[in-house]
């Protein structure tokens, strides 16, 4: 007579091996990006620096501000929004600049730098591809550094509301005439804009800055731009002509001209909306060049940082 067996028999789906959860093919990219956030902190200490800069500056020049203001009010109200808006303005575009310059910096030393310290031994060793890297560093100039040049300044922008709205109500003046003469939502919709649009176009400069990046052993900046130097110089020599350092201007600031309308060379400013133009910006062929450019680039530093060691 058999023994019937104390053990009871596993149900099918039981002794099916447990398969742990299928990571989602975003999250390796965004915790590459958010680990570009966390090891380098000059992508928003240095913007907050200058923001306190920036604050600490207009505080200073708010002495005299009612006698100041007076006398504006007293011009053509084209002349009025230009005085007013102007200090606003200056903010935007010294962020504007400072970021570039931090992307351009941090670039040269994304892929440089953990070959240096030798840290790319063990980045290696996760399950994260040379492709997810590469484009979790190219992110940093083209969608992180915008977003914290926007929100930045927006805050400057609001701080300096705030104090020009203190003084003036001080001096018995009303603040209603920094508000009729700077609008600030739309001026923050078409500094959105132009962040994108000045990121996409500054797109192979820095796809070129990786480039360097990962192929250079030291030196990255001269490596980056000496080639540059080398063949203006090469051009004028030669050729007596200087196309390719007009082609380097032009992709450097060239990008307002498809990305707004100026209505004439004489009024460089943004006073509607309606001058923001998308549609022609992104119809550009030297802006779909310029990406094709980028793309190149990022496809030679993904090589590279395959198939390069440590320094």
């Amino acid at each position: 007579m058999n023994t019937q067996s104390n053990t009871v028999p596993e149900s099918s789906s039981d002794s099916q091996a447990i398969t742990p959860a299928a990571m989602p093919a975003t999250q390796p990219m965004y915790w590459s990006v958010r680990r570009e956030v966390w090891e380098n902190r000059s992508i928003y200490v240095v913007p907050l620096i200058v923001a306190a800069v920036q604050v600490f500056g207009f505080a200073i020049s708010t002495i005299g501000l009612a006698d100041r203001r007076r006398a504006v009010l007293l011009l053509d109200p084209a002349h009025q929004r230009a005085a007013i808006e102007l200090p606003y303005d200056l903010a935007a575009m010294m962020m504007i600049f400072t970021v570039f310059i931090v992307g351009v910096f941090y670039c040269l030393d994304a892929l440089h730098g953990e070959r240096r310290d030798r840290s790319i031994l063990f980045w290696k060793s996760l399950p994260v591809s040379d492709l997810t890297t590469v484009l979790s560093k190219v992110t940093i100039p083209l969608v992180v550094l915008p977003l914290v040049s926007f929100a930045i300044t927006v805050c400057v922008q609001l701080i300096m509301l705030l104090e020009t709205s203190v003084v003036l109500i001080f001096h018995g003046m009303s603040p209603a005439t920094t508000w009729a003469n700077v609008p600030f939502f739309q001026s923050w919709l078409v500094l959105l804009y132009g962040l994108v649009a000045l990121a996409l176009w500054h797109a192979p400069i820095y796809g070129w800055l990786l480039l360097v990046s990962g192929w250079a052993r030291r030196a990255t900046f001269l490596w980056a731009v000496l080639p540059v130097i080398a063949i203006q110089i090469f051009e004028k020599i030669t050729f007596g002509t200087s196309y390719f350092g007009s082609f380097v201007k032009h992709r450097l600031f060239g990008f307002a001209p498809d990305a707004f309308d100026f209505q004439g060379r004489s009024h460089p400013t943004i006073s509607s909306l309606a001058q923001l133009t998308p549609e022609r910006y992104l119809s550009s062929p030297s802006l779909w060049i310029g990406l094709l450019f980028a793309a190149a680039f990022l496809a030679a530093a993904v090589r590279l940082r395959r198939y390069r060691g440590p320094l």
